[in-house]
């Protein structure tokens, strides 16, 4: 099965958040298997369910460690939406 997730994330802790959303960002580029668009508002993940979900979670925690207070809003659908951004 096929997932689309859309998230954005908010910083709360640092004055410099940029970096650590760009980073983020980054970071979810380089996983394999996935397809990842950014805009001026959020990112768009794209996979297999399984492996699109674990990994965007284990990114997230890694934000939760380095910054602390940070706040991400997610939605899932348990589909393809790639096309539509095509």
């Amino acid at each position: 099965m096929q997932v689309s997730i859309d998230l954005s994330l908010y910083p709360l802790a640092k004055t410099e958040y940029k970096d650590e959303i760009w980073q983020f960002i980054e970071r979810l580029k380089k996983i394999k298997e996935i397809k990842v668009v950014s805009n001026g508002m959020s990112t768009q993940v794209f996979g297999e369910y399984d492996y699109a979900v674990t990994n965007v979670m284990a990114e997230i925690k890694r934000v939760h460690q380095a910054v602390g207070s940070a706040v991400f809003i997610i939605k899932l659908i348990a589909a393809d939406r790639d096309r539509v951004y095509e």
